[in-house]
C-alpha cells in the first residue's frame, strides 16, 4: 500500500472511491434516493473540476494498492472563517474494506505534513454528526467545537465541526 499526491490522472479511480463511500458510509444517514443517484461520472466531473481549479495551498492524496485507488483526502486553506484554525481536511474517504487498517490515518498524516511544510498550524474538517467516522478523528486527538445545519438531499442533517488547535497533536 502506498500513499502518493495526486493528478489529474488519478480522477476516475477518487470518483470511485468518493461514491462507493458514500454509499456505504451514509446509508441510513442520507436518502437512499440520494446515494443512489451518486453516478461515477457526475463525481468525475467534479473532480475533474477540482483539480483544475484548486484552492490556495490544496493538496490531494491517494491510497493505492495493486487494485488501484482506494483512498483518498485532500486538504488546504480553511475555507471557512467562522473558526480560527487555518487549515482544513475538506474531504477524507476510504473504501470499506481497508477501513480500521490504519490507512485513513496515513492520510490524513499525508495531508497534516502538506499543509505543515506550507506553514499552517492548525486544522478542522466538518463531519456528519451520525457518520462512524466521527470516533476517528476524535480517536486522532480530535475536539468537537461546533456544529451546524446542512442540507444533503432534500434533509436536514447536523455537520460538527472537529478540529486539531495543533497540528502536532494529531495522533
Amino acid at each position: 500500500m502506498n500513499i502518493r499526491k495526486a493528478n489529474i490522472d488519478d480522477v476516475e479511480g477518487v470518483a470511485h472511491v468518493h461514491v462507493n463511500s458514500w454509499r456505504s458510509t451514509y446509508k441510513g444517514l442520507i436518502s437512499d434516493t440520494f446515494l443512489s443517484n451518486l453516478t461515477l461520472e457526475g463525481r468525475k466531473k467534479n473532480w475533474l473540476w477540482t483539480f483544475n481549479n484548486l484552492n490556495q495551498d490544496e493538496e490531494i492524496f491517494v491510497a493505492m494498492d495493486q487494485q488501484g485507488i482506494i483512498g483518498f483526502s485532500n486538504s488546504g486553506k480553511n475555507r471557512n472563517h467562522e473558526y480560527d484554525h487555518d487549515g482544513e481536511l475538506y474531504a477524507i474517504y476510504l473504501l470499506k474494506e481497508y477501513q480500521g487498517k490504519g490507512i485513513g490515518r496515513r492520510l490524513v498524516q499525508a495531508a497534516v505534513d502538506s499543509l505543515k511544510v506550507k506553514g499552517y498550524k492548525s486544522m478542522m474538517l466538518w463531519v456528519l454528526e451520525n457518520n462512524p467516522s466521527l470516533g476517528f478523528y476524535l480517536k486522532i486527538g480530535g475536539t468537537v467545537i461546533g456544529k451546524k445545519d446542512i442540507t444533503i438531499g432534500g434533509d436536514t442533517l447536523i455537520e460538527l465541526a472537529v478540529a486539531w488547535g495543533n497540528l502536532d497533536d494529531i495522533v
